[in-house]
């Protein structure tokens, strides 16, 4: 049941979906993604709804693997398919706005799919939040006509992950998992084999109990972000060895630990910095 101190904002969602009529979701498998799903399913009923999920070497395994049982969590009808964003040489050179080419790609094979299927709009999960990060993908969307309902709506991450839980979505405090050419420093070539490497280190972390955390990659140097909590656990010299030789084995030469903790796009503080921050244009 959801609380009345939401049921206004949620409300203001199921009028924004009802105005769209059916609906091709973006489904990354995410807590955003998903409760956009959720809402429109249970809103515009299934048959008027389709998740669609790219397959990507960007996509965790795991990832993929949850996805399709979430969308029967949840009463979708789920498809995948397979993106080309590697066959782009502006993506694989892992510019500042390598996102722009990576939705693009995305939303370029949504929208015929969606005209295919007869249903009036392709959808994502960006949120109210999402505006004030550098997101290029943004700008994707936007030449694509992507619908954003939960901007549009002004719901932000809290919110949703609240109305998630009472939707009884159970990855509601699910971590964001972005994607893992998101790790990589911008101006070095992203390739599937690193992609990898960076994919089975986080797998490994998580192995060791760190739930929320990020194997950032600088060439042959993986930098690790776990929360300032946490950090206190690296103390144990015997983990510390662990961790060590199972990302050399993975192929890093320089393994450690940022000080600072996890930050969710750490990687764009640089350009934030440099006064880039809500740019989309990039």
């Amino acid at each position: 049941m959801m609380p009345p101190e939401l049921q206004p904002r949620y409300s203001a969602l199921q009028d924004r979906l009802r105005e769209l009529r059916s609906v091709l979701v973006a489904f990354s498998g995410g807590v955003d993604s998903a409760f956009v799903l959720k809402a429109a399913v249970d809103t515009l009923g299934p048959q008027r709804v389709l998740a669609v999920t790219a397959r990507s070497p960007a996509v965790p395994r795991g990832e993929l693997a949850a996805v399709g049982a979430l969308a029967a969590e949840i009463g979708a009808t789920h498809e995948f398919i397979d993106t080309g964003e590697f066959d782009d040489p502006n993506y694989v050179a892992n510019p500042e706005n390598r996102c722009f080419f990576c939705k693009s790609e995305l939303y370029a094979s949504l929208a015929p799919l969606a005209r295919e299927r007869g249903l009036a709009h392709v959808i994502n999960g960006v949120n109210a939040d999402d505006l004030g990060d550098y997101r290029p993908g943004l700008t994707a969307a936007e030449n694509h006509g992507v619908v954003a309902p939960l901007a549009d709506c002004g719901v932000g991450k809290a919110e949703l992950r609240a109305m998630a839980a009472a939707l009884g979505l159970s990855i509601h405090d699910k971590p964001a998992s972005p994607c893992l050419s998101s790790r990589v420093q911008y101006g070095e070539q992203i390739t599937p084999e690193k992609l990898r490497r960076i994919d089975a280190a986080e797998s490994f972390l998580r192995s060791l109990g760190f739930r929320e955390l990020r194997v950032r990659h600088h060439d042959t140097l993986a930098r690790i972000e776990v929360p300032p909590e946490e950090i206190a656990r690296f103390v144990d010299a015997k983990l510390r060895e662990r961790i060590d030789v199972e990302l050399r084995r993975l192929g890093y030469q320089y393994v450690t630990l940022d000080l600072r903790g996890f930050r969710s796009g750490s990687m764009n503080e640089v350009l934030l910095g440099a006064g880039l921050r809500g740019r989309s244009d990039l």
